[in-house]
């Protein structure tokens, strides 16, 4: 009688493992967790961490439970596709990420061979959708959109400026700077130099020299915050009176701590902050409550998630390929953002870039504000 009893209990505790283990999908996050641009990883993870732990709380993913696993791929797009293929290892179905577009773009190779559906809150580079893939999608709009918005503006307001274009030679910051040099020369503005830096670089003395022999009077910026800040400050000390002009890359406060208040009058496009989307009230004040500021990126990796939740619920299937196929067919979907749709790419359907400054707030900190 007792074995008899000790078994049935044995079994059930197997059955409710088992049911467990089985009731759980795998939703990779994947960006620079460790390193310069740790910022931005930060972001990524604890958007999607939230959006797991408020779809967990209203039953799961189709009944199921979302469980969260981190890669750190460091910036570095060698380290992005050792992270892919542990998350196919593992048995990872969806990827929030990557951050960088050189880290995207190799990494998706790897998913789309192993059955595993993208979504990057960051990656703007059009190579990343434009190769037809079926497991590419992006929250985020696009360098060519980017670059086209930053190119006018420039053109608009900037009518005598002798603007030298700089990048980081990575496939976002240089593609980023490409486009919008394509959007100048189309209006009639010719740049004064172009140039390009290595990701690290800390001392820009040789570049701020090059560009004050060329007459710079605006400096455009493709890359991340990192060595912004860098050459905002160097050029503020060594008398280069030039503001600078970046995309998304550099919207994260800490460009205000590497630069200082020589960011003051710093430019940048971004899409408008969906931290002011009255849906998203509620849920920002969440992010605060735990001490985080949603910015940049976290809204739109919280997104992502919600996307997974939603195209997963259109398809009836956790298939990551029928999951993609509802994604492009079955918007749209509401979210953190607003309503988004998917085109055959897996581009959101309405991307817009605004202009932003930074200066002071009434609260005395630096940040970034729409114009």
């Amino acid at each position: 009688m007792k074995k008899s009893l000790l078994s049935a209990v044995a079994l059930t505790a197997m059955v409710a493992f088992s049911g467990s283990a089985w009731a759980e999908v795998l939703i990779g996050v994947a960006g620079p967790i460790t390193g310069a641009n740790a910022a931005f990883g930060a972001q990524l993870q604890r958007g999607a961490e939230q959006a797991a732990a408020d779809i967990n709380a209203a039953g799961g993913i189709n009944g199921e439970q979302i469980k969260i696993v981190i890669g750190d791929d460091a910036a570095d797009p060698k380290q992005a596709i050792s992270v892919a293929n542990k998350f196919a290892a593992d048995g990872v179905k969806f990827v929030v990420g990557h951050f960088n577009s050189g880290a995207s773009i190799p990494a998706s190779e790897v998913y789309a061979e192993n059955g595993i559906m993208q979504i990057s809150p960051a990656s703007t580079n059009p190579t990343f959708t434009d190769r037809g893939m079926w497991n590419t999608f992006r929250t985020c709009g696009r360098d060519d959109q980017q670059g086209a918005v930053a190119g006018a503006y420039i053109a608009e307001n900037f009518k005598d400026a002798k603007v030298a274009v700089i990048h980081d030679k990575t496939p976002y910051g240089q593609g980023l700077a490409d486009e919008t040099k394509k959007a100048l020369n189309a209006a009639g503005v010719t740049e004064v130099l172009y140039e390009g830096v290595n990701v690290g670089d800390k001392d820009f003395s040789a570049l701020i020299a090059k560009m004050k022999d060329a007459g710079t009077t605006l400096i455009y910026w493709g890359g991340l915050h990192t060595e912004a800040g860098l050459i905002i400050r160097q050029a503020a000390d060594q008398g280069l009176k030039a503001p600078l002009f970046s995309g998304d890359g550099i919207v994260s406060d800490e460009l205000a701590a590497i630069a200082g208040d020589a960011v003051i009058g710093t430019l940048n496009t971004f899409a408008p902050d969906p931290r002011q989307n009255p849906a998203a009230k509620e849920l920002v004040e969440k992010f605060r409550a735990a001490g985080f500021e949603p910015e940049a990126y976290t809204l739109y990796a919280y997104a992502a998630v919600q996307v997974f939740n939603e195209a997963a619920k259109k398809a009836g299937d956790l298939d990551p390929q029928k999951v993609a196929e509802a994604a492009k067919s079955g918007g749209p979907f509401a979210t953190a953002l607003g309503e988004l749709s998917f085109d055959s790419k897996g581009d959101i359907t309405k991307a817009d870039y605004v202009v932003y400054e930074w200066k002071k707030g009434d609260d005395g900190k630096i940040s970034y504000f729409m114009r």
